[in-house]
Formats: C-alpha cells, sequence, structure tokens
C-alpha cells in the first residue's frame, strides 16, 4: 500500500539501524550483568535474539573491546563448554580528577567499574589560583592516561569534581577555593589539550554519591550522602538516582542554617553548617605540621584525645545532626553516609549526629535511620568522576564503536 499523500514514508534503513543498536545494547547489559562469563547460547536464550544475530554483535562487541572472550562457560548442558563473555578489562576508561581537602587526586576506572589508577598529590588549596590549580591537575591526568594506556586502557573522558555550584562546566560559587564564575571546564581542557579528551565538570557531592551508589550495587536504592571537607554538601540518592534538582544545584547542605545568629561564612550569610563542621572549623586555627594533611593532623589529635579537637568535632557534629535531620524530615530517607573528612572521623562523630537525627526527625521513632561512615572514604568523588563515561558508554555502547 501506498504511503497517504503528503506524509513521509517510512524511514526503513533508520528503523533498522536503530533496531540494530538497541539488539546490540541489550546483548551488551545482559554481559554487564551476568554474574559469571556467558556464553553466545546463553545470550540468544536470554535475548530471545538468533544466533547468527548474537554472532554478529558479539564480533562487533569484541572489534570494539567491549567485551572479551574467556575460555569457555558452562551452560548446565552436556558436551563441550562453550566460549565465554565478560566485559573487557582493556579498551575504554574513564578519569576522574577531584579537588579534595588535602590536595588533588586523579583515578581511572575501566569497564567492569574497576579502579585501575588512583593518584594522589598533597598541596596547599590556598596558595595557586584556578588556572595553576588545574594546571597541576592537568599533569596528574596525562600522568594517569600513560599509566593505563601500559595496560590496554584508552581513557575516552574526563570529569572534574569540584566543591561548588556548576552550571555547564563554570562554576559559579565555590567559597572555600575562592572561585566565582570560574570556567574550570575550558581552563582544563586547555591544560590538557594534548589529550584531547572531552571534560566535564561537576558538583564533587553529587560524584560521590555516584560513586557510593556504584559501590553499593543493588543493596543500597536510597540514602543522603554528606561529605565533608573544603566544603560540606550533599548527595540524594532515590530510587537508584541522583537527584539534582530542576536547575542541578541541589545539595548545598553547607549552607544549610543552624544558628540564624552565628559565624559569617564566606558564602555572605551567616551561621550555615560550614562554619561549624568543616574541617576548616573543626581544626580551629590549629596549625597544621608541616608534611601533614589536614585530615591526618585532626585524627592524630583525636587519638591524643587533645580537648581542643574533641571540642570541636563535638560542635561539628551536633550542627551536622541538626542540618541532617532536616534534610531527612523533608525527604524521608533512611540511610546517611558520612563521605570525605566525616569518613575519617565518623569514629568520633557518628554517635553524635545519630542522636541528633533520632531527636529532630519525626519518623525516627517507629522507623530507624542509619547513620554510617561512606565504603569509598575519601576516594568517593574520583572514582564517582571517573565512572560518569563509563556508565554513558555502558547504556549506549554504540557512540564508543562509531568513534572508538
Amino acid at each position: 500500500m501506498n504511503a497517504p499523500s503528503g506524509q513521509p514514508r517510512p524511514a526503513r534503513g533508520a528503523r533498522q539501524e536503530s533496531l540494530r543498536e538497541l539488539n546490540l545494547e541489550l546483548v551488551f547489559r545482559h554481559v554487564l550483568a551476568a554474574e559469571r562469563s556467558i556464553s553466545r547460547t546463553e545470550l540468544a536464550a536470554a535475548t530471545g535474539l538468533t544466533r547468527p544475530t548474537i554472532t554478529r554483535i558479539v564480533e562487533e562487541l569484541i572489534a570494539g573491546r567491549l567485551v572479551t572472550e574467556t575460555g569457555s562457560a558452562r551452560d548446565g548442558r552436556a558436551g563441550r563448554p562453550r566460549v565465554g563473555l565478560t566485559p573487557s578489562r582493556s579498551g575504554p576508561a574513564g578519569l576522574g580528577l577531584d579537588i579534595r581537602t588535602d590536595g588533588l587526586a586523579a583515578c581511572v576506572v575501566d569497564l567492569q567499574g574497576t579502579v585501575r589508577h588512583l593518584a594522589f598529590a598533597p598541596i596547599d588549596l590556598e596558595g595557586p589560583d584556578a588556572p595553576a590549580l588545574l594546571n597541576h591537575l592537568a599533569r596528574m591526568a596525562c600522568e594517569a592516561v600513560e599509566a593505563v594506556a601500559a595496560e590496554g586502557l584508552t581513557v575516552i573522558a574526563a570529569t572534574l569534581a569540584v566543591p561548588g555550584a556548576v552550571d555547564r562546566g563554570v562554576v559559579r560559587s565555590a567559597p572555600v577555593l575562592g572561585w566565582r564564575d570560574v570556567d574550570a571546564g575550558a581552563l582544563l581542557r586547555a591544560a590538557t589539550s594534548e589529550l584531547g579528551l572531552p571534560i566535564n565538570v561537576d558538583n564533587e557531592a553529587n560524584l560521590a554519591a555516584h560513586g557510593e551508589l556504584h559501590a553499593a550495587g543493588q543493596n543500597q536504592a536510597d540514602f543522603l550522602y554528606v561529605s565533608g571537607g573544603l566544603d560540606i554538601g550533599a548527595g540524594m540518592i532515590l530510587d537508584g538516582r541522583l537527584m539534582r534538582g530542576s536547575r542541578g544545584w541541589s545539595g548545598e547542605l553547607g549552607h544549610f542554617t543552624v544558628d540564624p545568629d552565628g559565624k559569617p561564612c564566606p558564602c555572605g550569610a551567616r551561621g550555615c553548617l560550614q562554619t561549624y563542621a568543616s574541617l576548616h572549623a573543626i581544626l580551629d586555627g590549629q596549625t597544621v605540621p608541616a608534611g601533614t594533611t589536614p585530615d591526618a593532623a585532626a585524627i592524630a589529635w583525636a587519638d591524643e584525645g587533645r580537648p581542643a579537637t574533641l571540642a570541636s568535632i563535638d560542635t561539628a557534629a551536633t550542627a551536622l545532626g541538626i542540618a541532617v535531620s532536616g534534610a531527612l524530615n523533608l525527604l524521608d530517607i533512611d540511610t546517611v553516609l558520612l563521605g570525605g573528612s566525616f569518613a575519617l572521623l565518623s569514629s568520633w562523630m557518628t554517635a553524635k549526629v545519630k542522636s541528633e537525627v533520632d531527636q529532630r526527625v519525626l519518623s525516627s521513632s517507629w522507623a530507624p535511620i542509619t547513620i554510617r561512615p561512606a565504603t569509598l572514604g575519601p576516594d568517593a568523588a574520583a572514582i564517582g568522576a571517573a565512572l560518569t563515561f563509563i556508565d554513558r558508554l555502558r547504556e549506549h555502547p554504540t557512540s564508543w564503536l562509531a568513534h572508538g
């Protein structure tokens, strides 16, 4: 039958190409989800696709270094073991860069989500300006790319984690860094021009929450991640998804007011959580010994039982508990992960935060709330940043196959 006059004819080629992509993504998802190596026969049974289609797709995935053969995979049938397939340990990888309390970090993860490179460089963040800081990170990026290339990995993109509000690569406000309207994406892209990588910039608490979501797997679909350190931020995971807000600037927990008449904050307001619970507030002007990071100094002084440090930590935990309680009353989340510096200081903070939450969250009397240190500790943001583009590739492998 001819198409009615005035209506476009169906784009058969486009439909076929879309079907090819959908089938490829379906097969790739099954390989990624398999708890062990999976055979072509098992893939055909799981997807309903014909064996010739499976063979063609697998050949394409192997050629693109997304899937590798692993010897044999038994599917429960008699006869010769079949060749197994697993996500490749060589091929595409993601790079994460992070500006932390105690320095800079670079991380590379492979397609399986495994950390293959993690480097840290202590640096005094009060010294260098934005270009100098990002140039230092660029050198770390080049070293990371070179290191993993020796293992057969190709870094396809980089994501920078920053403690502040980000708008399309521009850091609109990061008071603890003294940054306002800094185009960190453009600066880092220029500094890493020899690598030719796409550069993404995102809030460090969001990226850390993303990293923790991966670490939790299917075991934790709802939690509030609270990042302590340079700044205090929060990443909200609901139903397994990161909640960003309508403009992507949610989670600025450090600027939650805990005392309207309290200490002045670099943001211009007074009584922000940041002024009571940041690492700077916990150190309370004490001089950090040369060669020691602020985190390490705070832990050492708390271990020694130094009264001033213990008092500062107690104040920080109380203020944090007040702020977190407000968030939990609003969001109805049953788990809080303490990340960054809070993870390192969790031995001294968790009980006090829990006490405030139990006192202030309406539902806590019949629905207990868990407060615990984050699994990935201070590395969560760097790992989450490295996973950003890997997750996109896992969802849409054809983008890599077309340009890889």
